[in-house]
């Protein structure tokens, strides 16, 4: 297996505050791995350890093949990073901030003009090229900022929150541009506390709460920690509702739970019982307007994860 970063027991204090306590990420080239957890979790201490920005107190990072703390000028030229917030500089346009970047990797002055007009093209900022950074929205900072991780063509990317503060329709964009260098081989660690934006975005994923992994997997594996699927029922005509409870608790054997709305969920083993609640629908001669199989959300799984560490630490 290859990895293009990879590190192990990971631990870095800040004075008496433990931000890692033994923290072991890793991705393989060409995948995106996800790594979820609420503010103060550790997640961007991770990122910018493996990013050369800190040095760990305990543990070992590899990124490329190359250590964090023996070679980071190596591990520099082989990563890109956005952070949480526009790094640009404002008063800049959105030529000269990528012109800028691509000197500083020692670009020449023609190669860092055509990679400036190939990737404002590319992100959607030729229009606004020679206007001051300090004049884009939101979204079209963002975009500016994952375009200037992306000049020295990076083999690996670091997005911290990327996509934090942007409306919808700006996020779809990003995760757009994600997948497009994710398909020509780009190698992307994503922390999000967007659940749908690792769902759609990350291959695998690791939970981290209070400076420790509790959980890794591909979002299928993950949503199997809650256990099962759940069947949707919404009728067409809520007067139904006691009828359609009564077909859901026969089947599954389960009593089932009224989310409002007319929505009536429960859990079940095996996707036979679609097809029995179907049929007995069918029977009873109830019409439906929503109708689903389904596995728990990242959200459910986000939230029973770290509730039953929370428990656990109380407990203790």
């Amino acid at each position: 297996m290859s990895f293009a970063f990879q590190a192990t027991g990971l631990v870095k204090r800040f004075g008496k505050t433990t931000a890692l306590a033994g923290v072991d990420l890793a991705a393989e080239s060409g995948t995106v791995l996800g790594v979820l957890g609420p503010n103060g979790a550790g997640k961007t201490t991770a990122v910018r350890i493996l990013a050369t920005l800190l040095r760990p107190d305990e543990g070992r990072a590899v990124v490329g093949g190359y250590d964090v703390l023996r070679n980071p000028a190596q591990v520099r030229r082989i990563s890109g990073l956005t952070g949480q917030f526009a790094s640009v500089d404002e008063d800049l346009t959105g030529t000269e901030n990528i012109v800028m970047i691509g000197q500083l990797l020692d670009l020449r002055a023609k190669e860092a003009k055509a990679r400036a007009k190939a990737l404002l093209a590319e992100f959607d900022l030729t229009e606004a090229a020679d206007r001051p950074a300090k004049t884009y929205s939101g979204g079209m900072r963002r975009r500016l900022d994952l375009a200037a991780s992306l000049v020295g063509r990076p083999a690996i990317v670091y997005l911290d929150e990327p996509t934090t503060g942007l409306d919808p329709a700006k996020r779809e964009d990003v995760w757009n541009m994600v997948r497009a260098q994710v398909r020509e081989g780009t190698t992307v660690l994503l922390t999000t506390q967007y659940l749908e934006e690792a769902d759609a975005l990350a291959d695998e994923i690791s939970v981290i709460n209070h400076g420790k992994v509790i959980a890794h997997g591909t979002p299928a594996d993950l949503k199997h920690i809650v256990g099962g699927q759940t069947i949707s029922v919404r009728p067409t005509d809520p007067a139904h509702l006691d009828t359609v409870a009564t077909i859901l608790a026969t089947v599954s054997g389960n009593q089932p739970e009224s989310h409002g709305r007319g929505v009536l969920s429960v859990p079940v083993t095996d996707d036979s019982a679609m097809t029995a609640v179907v049929r007995r629908l069918d029977e009873a001669g109830i019409g439906v307007i929503e109708l689903s199989l389904h596995l728990p959300s990242l959200d459910e799984v986000f939230f029973t994860l770290t509730r039953e560490r929370q428990d656990q630490e109380v407990a203790a």
